[in-house]
């Protein structure tokens, strides 16, 4: 297993550093360029030639990337051309945000798309097989951005059940610690503070789980349905082995392998910043700063935030192929 560790860890590294010149290729082939997504209305060409001269962008393209890529092994990306603050300080306030609607989403993702999946199996060719198969697809093909802005519509415009947009009433004076909101109100003892967080992420995070819903349902599905066929499941039958025995040791157990790492995987996707859903609830995480900057040109947030957002996605990936091998013993005997 450590040999196993050690090789995707080798692996990261090429993944990470042609990333970085797809990153800095891109950026350097928009519109306008660094200098003027900085100056703004001053952006005369003098002025151009002058921050171009001061931040070496008038320097040979290789120069300009060895120089980014040794500044981001310390994670020094530069500072927001909007707020004047450091990108790094400025992800680390907003990934908390991602992090805790990222997991609100799988929560509700996991807690209805495994118990559907398995019923859905257990039922095969059933109504509740065929709807819950239809839902999958529907869940997959509906736009999360469409569906986000259904949701807050009904429950938060109409029948003002729910907050529509923000992490937290503005109104309420709470105590920041982690940058978690729901955390900070219970480590705090601020109830009203973590009841009002978790309210406002109810809408995004169905709207956000909504993809990993239908994906985990048709997985656990699929997985359910080949593991009832196996020669050890009909042999625990066989031996008379109570229905609740088989299900929890040999059936369920070996059809949460691959759910397992779709679970992980998704899991990563949703963390390398829901964009769309942050944008339609106004909601502070990395995803609408991502949205705010692409518009206001801050190349510095763009380039800080997307090859930071990889390092967790590469990561987590990392975490699902090491937890996968824990579980799986055919890898372990490997």
């Amino acid at each position: 297993m450590a040999r196993f560790i050690a090789r995707r860890l080798l692996q990261l590294i090429p993944i990470l550093l042609g990333l970085s010149v797809l990153l800095f290729a891109w950026l350097r082939a928009l519109p306008g360029g660094p200098a003027q997504a900085a100056l703004g209305e001053r952006a005369t060409p003098e002025a151009i030639a002058r921050y171009n001269e001061l931040f070496g962008l008038d320097e040979p393209l290789i120069v300009q990337y060895f120089r980014f890529l040794g500044r981001a092994v310390r994670l020094d990306f530069g500072t927001s051309a909007r707020t004047g603050r450091p990108v790094t300080t400025e992800f680390l306030e907003r990934m908390p945000g991602t992090v805790e609607l990222s997991i609100c989403a799988m929560i509700f993702a996991i807690g209805v798309g495994i118990p559907l999946g398995y019923l859905a199996a257990r039922k095969h060719g059933s109504w509740l097989d065929s709807t819950s198969v239809i839902g999958s697809l529907l869940g997959v093909a509906i736009p999360v951005f469409f569906l986000a802005y259904l949701l807050r519509l009904l429950f938060a415009v109409e029948l003002g059940w729910l907050p529509g947009s923000g992490r937290q009433d503005v109104r309420i004076d709470a105590t920041r610690i982690t940058n978690f909101y729901v955390l900070d109100g219970i480590l705090t003892r601020e109830w009203d503070a973590a009841w009002d967080a978790l309210q406002h992420l109810i809408l995004p995070a169905i709207a956000l789980g909504t993809i990993p819903l239908a994906i985990i349902v048709r997985i656990t599905r699929a997985s359910v349905l080949d593991v009832v066929n196996e020669d050890y499941v009909r042999t625990a039958n066989a031996k008379g082995l109570a229905n609740s025995t088989v299900r929890r040791r040999h059936i369920i157990r070996s059809a949460l392998l691959p759910v397992s790492t779709t679970i992980g995987l998704q899991t990563g996707l949703l963390l390398s910043g829901a964009v769309l859903t942050e944008t339609v609830f106004a909601f502070g995480g990395v995803g609408l700063a991502l949205y705010d900057a692409l518009f206001a040109r801050d190349f510095a947030v763009l380039q800080g935030f997307i090859l930071l957002l990889a390092v967790v996605y590469v990561l987590v990936n990392l975490l699902v192929d090491i937890s996968y091998g824990y579980l799986d013993p055919r890898v372990r005997v490997r």
